[in-house]
């Protein structure tokens, strides 16, 4: 469970205060993977760092009873200088896990050969987006933070064996993922939430989501 109590976060720009969330109260709950839509610019990747821990409230507090991954999108969650080895074992490490597991994990999901023990900022996009997926795929959280979708890759042995192994760790995890565009949110929600004016907007199902969202976007 991840709850939002009152919060506040804004960010002066030089000019003016921009608001990302004004005393917002809500509440994910385990079993219900949410998407979040989002334009850009009006806070995405702050709304889900809060819900990871990186960045703190202005005010008021935010509660987790769950195991919360790091914020993982296309081209988040490692570091470039480090190859794919170091990312794997730290990444590991940091949440007390077996690195020899999370690094054998990767390289046979990943399929990237000698490329493993080359830095992450060598890789194509399409390399970068295998190893980030593997490495979420890894590591056994409750609730997963996903910023802009899920990596997209041409590979076709990668995309049979990372999607098998997603639908059946979607049996017993709940997906929180914010994006700009509704599409990327089909595959993997049913609820939904529009961030608006500071606030987050909670709805059943996407459909209803996407006409608060459209009808902001045409105003």
């Amino acid at each position: 469970m991840i709850e939002f109590e009152n919060v506040s976060k804004s960010f002066w720009t030089g000019k003016q205060r921009k608001v990302i969330l004004d005393r917002a109260s809500f509440r994910i709950d385990l079993g219900n993977s949410l998407g979040i839509l989002a334009k850009n610019g009006t806070g995405k990747t702050t709304i889900i760092n809060m819900m990871a821990g990186l960045e703190k409230p202005d005010e008021g507090r935010i509660l987790r009873s769950s195991r919360i991954s790091f914020p993982l999108g296309f081209m988040g969650g490692v570091i470039n200088k480090h190859t794919a080895t170091e990312n794997a074992r730290y990444i590991a490490r940091l949440y007390g896990l077996d690195p020899d597991y999370v690094e054998g994990f990767c390289r046979w999901l990943c399929g990237l050969d000698e490329y493993f023990d080359m830095p992450i900022g060598t890789y194509s996009a399409g390399m970068r987006g295998r190893f980030s997926f593997a490495l979420m795929l890894a590591l056994d959280f409750d609730i997963y933070l996903i910023d802009e979708g899920m990596p997209s890759t041409t590979d076709v042995e990668f995309n049979r064996k990372a999607g098998s192994i997603l639908k059946e760790r979607l049996t017993k995890a709940t997906l929180v993922v914010v994006s700009h565009q509704a599409a990327t949110l089909e595959k993997f929600c049913r609820s939904a939430a529009v961030l608006r004016n500071g606030q987050l907007y909670m709805f059943d199902t996407l459909e209803e989501a996407k006409r608060l969202y459209d009808y902001e976007a045409q105003s």
